[in-house]
């Protein structure tokens, strides 16, 4: 995880995922419907909380994360995380249309269900999915033993299964029945 920032700053990005994605009152935080707030208010709360965090240090995590988990608004005073919401908020993008393949990375634990209910959000507000199955595979060695499915996104459409793509390219959708999955291939070691 995060290969490209400074170790010592890891554990500012997980914080920031939390209160970001997952549980701002935690440090008392309020989003507004977009998932975005103002940095001097984030900054405020979180050394209230007794987490100070300089902001070079906040840059730095904004710039270097690997996932790009974070958005800056152009005025740059205003940050979200990207997308992977556990609470209700809109992100205000629309929907796209998405390549003819996605793929979800995901345990082999998983698959069983997975085939038989389809792909959930399960606690996130979308189910998310990679362009590439090298990257799905990387999410999917998070959770255990790794599989890869290919999801036929003109079967989702025709479905009635919407696409977005958050502002770090990652693809949302909305739950995507067992019908247009198959497994995908291995990718090449």
């Amino acid at each position: 995880m995060n290969d490209q920032l400074p170790r010592h700053l890891v554990g500012l990005s997980k914080f920031l995922s939390l209160v970001l994605r997952h549980d701002p009152g935690a440090i008392g935080l309020e989003l507004d419907a977009n998932g975005w707030t103002d940095i001097a208010t984030l900054l405020a709360k979180a050394a209230a909380a007794g987490r100070t965090i300089e902001r070079a240090d906040l840059d730095t995590v904004i710039a270097l994360n690997d996932k790009r988990r974070f958005s800056l608004s152009d005025d740059g005073l205003r940050l979200r995380a990207a997308q992977g919401h556990s609470i209700a908020v809109d992100l205000a993008i629309a929907e796209a249309t998405p390549p003819a393949l996605l793929y979800h990375g995901t345990a082999r634990r998983f698959l069983d269900a997975i085939l038989q209910q389809g792909l959930r959000p399960q606690s996130r507000n979308h189910v998310h999915l990679s362009a590439d199955a090298t990257t799905a595979t990387e999410v999917g060695r998070r959770h255990g033993s790794p599989v890869v499915l290919r999801v036929d996104t003109a079967a989702a459409l025709a479905a009635g299964v919407r696409f977005y793509r958050a502002d770090n390219g990652v693809w949302l959708a909305d739950p995507v029945p067992a019908r247009c999955l198959a497994l995908a291939d291995p990718p090449a070691a």
